[in-house]
């Protein structure tokens, strides 16, 4: 077995309907661009309120992602 090592990208996400949507929409945008992504934390949650009534979250994440194994050279 193998250890692996990650590397951590810090994102935002953002919806007009709910935290979960803000992850979610983050998440599935980070993996369009990053491969082996294994886990997120979010490390804060934010909003902005929008006509006394609308609200918007932002989510701010730490994702990691598995950094690929080198391949032996010969």
């Amino acid at each position: 077995m193998s250890d692996s090592v990650y590397s951590v990208s810090e994102i935002v996400g953002s919806s007009t309907d709910s935290i979960d949507d803000a992850i979610k929409g983050a998440v599935a945008r980070a993996s369009k661009t990053l491969h082996n992504l294994d886990w997120f934390e979010v490390s804060g949650i934010r909003g902005r309120i929008e006509d006394n009534a609308r609200c918007h979250y932002q989510v701010t994440l730490k994702v990691g992602f598995r950094l690929d194994e080198r391949t032996a050279t010969a």
